[in-house]
């Protein structure tokens, strides 16, 4: 029996499905790259230059180095206040957001009471709900406290973090065994030292995943604090951004500041913004891997 020609359509079947699959690949690759990498390079070259025929050619780092004077220069150094709010608020809002998801997903993992299904229900639900949703009420309850115009009206509403909450869920869920929580009950140990001597050593996956997931959501904020804060000076660095592109007329027409903030000042504006997740996913990476690597193998 002669299996020539089929073979022969199968590899010819494998070879075009591999070069659609490539070109795909490097279609994407394409249009995803080209901007990042006009980002990284704008920075690099003067606003003539950023204008000119090559606009993916590099520069001189001295121009990085007038970039960062003249973005830092601006408003009195404000851009590191912005930073620094962003640190402070996306710091505040992962220590918060570990201290309640943790227990909570624990919790509705491993603990029967009333409600219990409605909580879980009423937790997925608030995960697809929209902020825009939630801003009007969330506004009106911190302006009934008096925290609006504070970083506190950004970092509380931000700590409400359900999708940490159904993480751990599934997490506890998996990984902690009932027949394990009975054995230290009948040891005599009560339900807060079986969370913090058994289960928080086995859940440093989930915690990592929240919390990274909770910085990256607190650092990119935008329009929380955008309605919550209208001082300058409480505006983290995404609202920054906003900032500093309306009031210097960055991308076109008059500048008011005498600061000379432009095209390539906005680029490495926006590269300063996004370091800090970079470097938190290049810390983060073997224990989000050692986590998924974890769940899988328990599964």
């Amino acid at each position: 029996m002669n299996t020539a020609p089929s073979s022969g359509r199968r590899h010819r079947g494998l070879s075009a499905g591999s070069f659609g699959r490539n070109a795909l690949l490097a279609t994407t690759v394409l249009f995803f790259g080209i901007p990042i990498l006009w980002l990284l390079l704008a920075p690099t070259k003067t606003r003539d230059q950023l204008n000119g025929d090559q606009p993916l050619s590099f520069g001189s780092l001295s121009n990085v180095a007038h970039a960062g004077w003249h973005v830092f220069d601006y408003n009195g150094g404000i851009f590191a206040t912005w930073l620094a709010n962003s640190a402070v608020i996306s710091v505040s809002t992962v220590v918060l957001t570990v201290l309640t998801c943790v227990p909570a997903g624990y919790g509705l993992a491993k603990f029967s009471f009333v409600g219990r299904t409605t909580t879980l229900f009423l937790t997925l639900v608030t995960m697809i709900v929209p902020q825009a949703a939630l801003i009007l009420p969330l506004y009106l309850e911190m302006s009934a406290v008096n925290l609006t115009n504070t970083l506190w009206a950004v970092i509380l509403p931000l700590s409400f973090y359900p999708f940490g909450v159904y993480i751990v869920y599934l997490h506890a869920a998996a990984s902690m065994p009932d027949s394990l929580i009975e054995a230290a009950r009948l040891d005599g140990a009560s339900e807060w030292a079986i969370f913090f001597r058994i289960y928080a050593p086995i859940a440093r996956p989930a915690i990592a995943m929240v919390s990274f997931f909770s910085f990256v959501t607190a650092w990119n904020t935008f329009f929380l604090p955008y309605i919550m804060n209208t001082d300058p000076e409480l505006a983290n660095v995404q609202t920054g951004l906003q900032l500093l592109v309306r009031n210097t007329n960055a991308l076109g027409g008059a500048n008011f500041t005498g600061i000379p903030v432009r095209e390539p000042e906005v680029a490495l504006a926006a590269l300063l913004s996004i370091s800090p997740i970079l470097l938190i996913f290049l810390f983060a990476q073997r224990f989000l891997v050692a986590g998924q690597k974890a769940g899988a193998e328990k599964a």
